[in-house]
């Protein structure tokens, strides 16, 4: 288990940014895949982002494909998810995600996950 802890979220205007970071405790050589995962209400949680650790290898969901980018800092042990011009349909709860690979953009291929953090775009 990879403890993991979000931050960044909040309330924006839409085609405003936001910028979320995950703190993970990672091992290079574990081959780890880390995500962003989102989950508005009522509705299943969804793919965003994913990213290999090791190689940077990325992966998007085609909604957010050239607004968001997905990245992580290796010495600092942080996963980013960088959201420009963001869109009402953007809200929900962001989660951070840590699995190992082949693992890609299923939420069952991650088993570690943080709490969770609030984006709220308004029109």
């Amino acid at each position: 288990q990879v403890p993991l802890v979000e931050s960044g979220g909040g309330l924006v205007q839409a085609g405003g940014s936001l910028r979320l970071s995950c703190a993970a405790s990672i091992r290079t050589f574990s081959n780890t895949v880390m995500g962003w995962f989102r989950q508005a209400p009522g509705k299943e949680r969804e793919f965003v982002a994913t990213i290999s650790w090791s190689f940077g290898n990325t992966y998007y969901a085609d909604s957010v494909k050239g607004r968001f980018t997905i990245s992580r800092d290796i010495t600092m042990r942080t996963v980013n998810l960088q959201m420009n011009s963001l869109k009402p349909e953007d809200t929900a709860v962001y989660y951070c995600a840590a699995g190992a690979l082949p693992g890609r953009i299923h939420p069952e291929d991650f088993d570690s996950w943080g709490q969770g953090t609030q984006v709220t775009v308004s029109s």
